[in-house]
């Protein structure tokens, strides 16, 4: 970068918190959320688009942030595998699923899965396996045959559902007391 290179104030909600950074025009989503704003988790594999590593959610979308300018989304809302843990730590159901079916393997394309299945899900909350599989068809993992990563799509859906349940339980219990 030349330092005639004119910057840019953005401002992003990230993972529920609003974040600021100062960015040169063509810097990439991916780099600033790694470089600008310290938030690792999101992996740059191909830097094509491709392999979706580092997809991430803007505005509850999965998007490749490595093909997004960072100016782009001033004033979105992006999600990172960093936040889609609960505010209390504990796993999101897609999580929980990829720990309950081993899908992590090296773990170096997972927070482009676990965006990926997260948009997924809340589009079709029960997915057969079929339609598992077309979720996950343009994410790649170099160290598995997808099989436990489909697995854990459909342990997502499970859970997801067990936790609806376990909602509207509790809403009922509130309602009547």
């Amino acid at each position: 970068m030349s330092e005639a290179e004119t910057r840019h104030r953005i401002a992003l909600t990230v993972n529920g918190i609003e974040r600021r950074a100062e960015v040169p025009a063509r810097r990439l989503l991916s780099d600033c959320l790694r470089h600008d704003l310290g938030l690792t988790g999101t992996h740059v594999g191909c830097e094509h688009g491709v392999c979706g590593a580092c997809t991430v959610l803007v505005g509850g979308v999965a998007m490749r942030s490595c093909l997004l300018l960072a100016v782009s989304v001033d004033g979105e809302q992006v999600t990172t595998v960093e936040g889609l843990a609960g505010p209390d730590g504990a796993l999101s159901p897609v999580q929980q699923g990829f720990a309950d079916c081993h899908g992590l393997q090296c773990g170096f394309c997972t927070p482009g899965f676990l965006t990926t299945i997260t948009a997924g899900l809340a589009e079709n909350p029960d997915p057969t396996p079929e339609q598992a599989r077309e979720l996950i068809s343009g994410n790649l993992c170099r160290c598995t045959g997808y099989q436990n990563i489909v697995a854990a799509v459909l342990r997502a859906a499970e859970l997801g559902k067990q936790a609806e349940l376990g909602k509207q339980a509790e809403l009922g219990k509130q309602a009547k007391a």
